[in-house]
């Protein structure tokens, strides 16, 4: 063999077996591959107990077993399918635990309902299982006991009975016991006027104050305190007497009619009068209208009558006598260390709010689907209010005329002070019309009608859905007006579209469409605000009149031969704004509709970036109470922004809520 030869098969010799030896290492690296499994078996996770049963707020167990041969990294816990805040992940180590989950049922759950928890753990090499689900179902709750509280005698069919006291010439009855409390475990019924207060001394009556403070009725978180017709039950908070009644976001406190689901009506019951010792401009001694013994009035602005937040009163405003009804939440010279916020008037007869002098503050009001006026100012009020909102129905209004506003200084309009002064700030006033077609009462008036020599300011609101907008009323509330007394500041104004027979909104430019028929649906012949007078139907037929539309819908209206109130409202610097239409403004439709309304407005909305806090000098210069504090100076005009929504957790908007009684 030639060394040539020898050598190049000596080289191809070595080059196979440096592939062989490179395969087999590569074969060698498979094999061992195969060989390396995950340590342990996946992760699994069970409960014990798989379901549940309690009432509400009892509290119910499961514990959670977890195995991870791999190592467990977390557990995740879901209620109703989704995480939770109250239930944040938990942090578990080694292979094997068990985690034990407690829950309490909340208070507002139905009778039947379930909720549903499932667990999910993960292993240290991210592997995941979940369990099957810890169900809890909510059960009856065993009857509560009915309790009778007023009368002096115990009536049949109650349970148990908190005694009043007669007083001679007073109608119902002075809680006898000084200091009261009631419970969410027992149901209430108020039987008569029952009074809270100073029982006043032998043949005297609450007209004569003798300076007394005593007489506290405390009222748990989540009771029911029902209302009895036949005796016109009414709860009175007397001059001097409190009431502490302090419920919770998610477990308010509900005074409402003791009348079945779809039996209820306006006027069921009377309502809750609260009296004070704050001044107003009648006297220092002053009887609620209706003479049913509640006198309110003195010359401490600073009284304190306690506390009411998160209360729903619902189908108040019984008749006391022809066309004088107790009001919804009746405020009598209530002074400003008292705490009214997170409060719904809902279904009344007559005003849902009704301040009656005093200086008492109040936030986040709803008054909901009454019949006269949401919210009825009088007798030199000069408190703060901050984030209300107003809603009607359709057909539903007083005989009296129902407003959004109603504004008195008093009575008469005498010029007597204090002058009801009050400052409101971020209102939504929602009006019975939400559509053209939408048939509303005629007893239906203004979205705020400001008369009688009163000096209201309202500032960053909305009113809209009223035959007619805004009325300054009378030649004294009119000179405040010119005085900058009473003021109306960054306030948006809107119609109804297709609405100006009776009402104002828009309509389609009569003479330009008339004179143009072939164009009549054109974009060149845009829809313009109209008012007073019938328009075409704005469906394009051009002698679609409202038929027998008496033309009386005017957005701003006043009295005084010498002054052009929209003019006014127009001043560059007030910065209130007019809208034709209220789906301009970035409100829901359904702020107009039975249920739970979407309150929130549009994120492109003008009422979300209108509010001005420099063109509001009552803002800075009234005076508020400590636990009001200062105005906030939220960017939105109304009552919402583009989120948070306030109502959320303790308001209700049915008609036919079930309560346990």
């Amino acid at each position: 063999m030639k060394k040539n030869d020898f050598k190049n098969s000596f080289n191809r010799g070595l080059k196979l077996l440096s592939m062989l030896t490179v395969l087999a290492s590569f074969v060698f690296l498979i094999s061992c591959g195969e060989d390396e499994q995950p340590v342990g078996a996946p992760p699994s996770v069970s409960v014990s107990p798989a379901t549940a049963t309690g009432v509400n707020g009892a509290e119910v167990s499961t514990q959670v077993n977890i195995n991870a041969p791999a190592g467990i990294k977390s557990l995740r816990i879901l209620k109703n399918g989704a995480p939770n805040a109250a239930y944040p992940d938990v942090n578990l180590t080694g292979t094997s635990s068990t985690y034990d989950l407690a829950y309490t049922i909340e208070p507002n759950l139905q009778e039947g309902a379930q909720v549903n928890f499932t667990f999910v753990v993960t292993d240290q090499l991210d592997r995941a299982a979940t369990s099957d689900p810890f169900t809890v179902t909510v059960s009856a709750l065993p009857p509560k006991p009915r309790v009778q509280l007023g009368g002096v005698t115990r009536l049949s069919g109650y349970d148990e009975h908190i005694p009043g006291v007669a007083v001679t010439g007073i109608e119902g009855s002075y809680l006898e016991e000084r200091n009261i409390t009631l419970t969410a475990d027992k149901d209430y019924y108020l039987i008569g006027f029952v009074r809270v207060g100073p029982i006043p001394a032998a043949g005297q009556t609450p007209q004569t104050d003798d300076g007394r403070t005593e007489g506290v009725l405390t009222i748990e978180p989540g009771t029911i305190i029902f209302g009895d017709e036949a005796t016109k039950g009414t709860l009175v908070i007397q001059r001097g007497g409190k009431i502490i009644a302090e419920g919770e976001r998610d477990n308010p406190i509900v005074f409402t009619s003791a009348n079945a689901p779809g039996e209820r009506t306006p006027g069921d019951w009377g309502g809750v009068v609260i009296c004070g010792r704050a001044r107003n401009n009648e006297g220092p001694s002053v009887q609620l209208e209706g003479g049913y013994g509640a006198w309110h009035g003195g010359s401490d602005d600073d009284d304190d009558s306690g506390i009411f937040k998160y209360v729903r009163i619902e189908w108040a405003g019984i008749p006391i006598n022809p066309n004088e009804e107790v009001n919804t939440l009746t405020m009598g010279s209530v002074g400003r260390t008292t705490v009214i916020e997170y409060v719904q008037a809902s279904f009344g007869l007559d005003d849902q709010f009704e301040w009656f002098g005093g200086s008492v503050d109040g936030r986040y009001l709803i008054a909901y689907r009454g019949l006269d006026d949401d919210f009825d100012v009088d007798l030199g009020h000069s408190g703060n209010i901050q984030f209300g909102i107003g809603i009607r129905d359709a057909k539903d209004a007083d005989q009296s005329g129902s407003n959004g506003f109603e504004v008195d200084n008093n009575g008469s309009g005498e010029l007597r002070e204090p002058f009801t002064s009050s400052v409101f700030s971020n209102i939504t006033i929602i009006g019975p019309k939400k559509v053209r077609e939408t048939s509303i009462s005629a007893e239906f008036q203004h979205g705020a009608q400001l008369r009688r020599s009163s000096k209201l300011k309202i500032y960053n609101s909305i009113i809209t859905g009223y035959p007619m907008g805004i009325f300054i009323d009378g030649n004294n509330t009119t000179q405040f007006a010119q005085n900058n007394e009473l003021q109306l500041r960054n306030v948006i104004l809107a119609g109804v579209r297709g609405w100006g027979g009776n009402g104002f909104g828009k309509a389609f430019d009569r003479e330009r469409a008339w004179d143009n028929q072939s164009a009549i649906n054109s974009s060149s012949f845009p829809d313009l605000n109209a008012e007073g007078l019938p328009f075409l139907d704005g469906n394009g037929s051009a002698r679609g009149n409202h038929p027998g539309a008496e033309p009386r819908g005017h957005s701003i209206r006043w009295t005084a031969q010498d002054f052009d109130a929209r003019a006014w409202f127009n001043t560059t610097d007030f910065g209130n704004q007019f809208f034709g239409a209220w789906d301009e403004i970035g409100i829901s439709p359904s702020v107009f509709d039975l249920g739970t309304p979407t309150f929130t407005v549009e994120s492109e909305s003008p009422a979300a970036t209108s509010a001005s806090w420099n063109n509001v000098p009552f803002v800075q210069s009234s005076t508020k109470s400590a636990w009001f504090g200062e105005f906030e100076e939220v960017p939105f005009v109304g009552a919402f922004g583009t989120s948070g929504d306030w109502t959320q957790g303790w308001a209700n908007f049915s008609r036919n809520t079930v309560y346990r009684d």
